[in-house]
């Protein structure tokens, strides 16, 4: 009989960012959840587990600030898992400083970095400290405009049951005017295309209604430039797939986030989730800003 692949990932990010709630969630989704782990014994962890013959074959470690030589002694960690042929799966969670003032005004509890200073001179030292981390994970989720059921959500859609080595893949529609989402790993503009929302008849509705789809697939340019983003986007997801990167979020852009943006993606998921690879990807569709005006 197999042993079970060993899976683990490592939560980490800013404080106030929802790492409880995402490791509560885990938890119900059947991982083994150790918190506050400092990072030099994560090897040792996973050997560990590597040794229970697949009684523990998921494993989620929350590392943090609180754990002294955070950022390198994490990488050297890490690194040592890799070359004992595990791949270690990096979640970080950010959220915006307005966001995690208000979190912390709320508990009422000082940042872990604050010191004698201000609550905004912890997160800002803390965001520095992470940065170089933030760049190499392989999720991030900006947790700014989620409640916890949100959160728990989109925990749930990354590390829920999926097909073994496939991507898991969320294309977003966005509009400009409300902020490009900052988790996300590719984004593309389709404001070259002409703007249903100056046709009368077509402004109350949204690129879910055939007749707007239509319209803008119809455009000059339109279908083109899906079928060529297609091909970029399937060099890339294998790729990912080489590097051990399961998670990717691809995001098209118009100036609302309700017509052309949203006409786009729901085409550009139906593309990937038919032609060559499809078995290899797992394609959710997200319409953030739908709704919105």
């Amino acid at each position: 009989m197999t042993t079970p692949a060993l899976q683990l990932v490592v939560l980490t990010g800013m404080s106030g960012a929802g790492r409880s709630t995402a490791a509560k969630c885990l938890e119900d989704l059947g991982w083994f959840v150790v918190d506050n782990l400092p990072p030099a014994l994560l090897p040792t962890m996973v050997d560990l587990s590597s040794r229970s013959q697949g009684a523990v074959g998921k494993i989620a470690v929350v590392v943090d600030v609180r754990s002294r030589a955070f950022s390198s002694d994490l990488r050297t960690s890490l690194d040592e898992i890799g070359r004992l042929g595990y791949q270690p799966r990096v979640l970080f969670l950010e959220a915006a400083d307005e966001a995690l003032v208000r979190r912390f005004d709320s508990v009422r509890r000082p940042h872990p970095l604050q010191g004698d200073g201000r609550l905004i001179d912890g997160i800002s030292r803390e965001r520095e400290l992470l940065q170089d981390l933030r760049g190499s994970a392989d999720i991030v989720l900006d947790t700014t405009g989620l409640n916890v059921h949100e959160l728990r959500s989109k925990v749930t859609g990354v590390f829920g049951a999926t097909q073994p080595g496939a991507v898991q893949l969320t294309v977003l529609s966005f509009g400009f005017k409300y902020g490009v989402p900052v988790d996300a790993d590719l984004v593309a503009d389709v404001r070259f295309l002409p703007n249903p929302h100056w046709i009368p008849e077509l402004r109350p509705l949204s690129g879910r209604d055939e007749v707007v789809r239509d319209y803008v697939l119809g455009r000059d340019g339109a279908q083109e430039f899906l079928d060529r983003y297609e091909g970029v986007l399937r060099l890339v997801f294998a790729g990912y797939r080489r590097e051990g990167k399961h998670y990717a979020l691809v995001a098209l852009g118009c100036t609302g986030g309700k017509h052309r943006s949203v006409a786009m993606v729901e085409q550009l998921a139906v593309q990937l989730g038919r032609g060559p690879g499809a078995d290899t990807l797992d394609v959710r569709v997200v319409h953030r800003d739908l709704g919105r005006e």
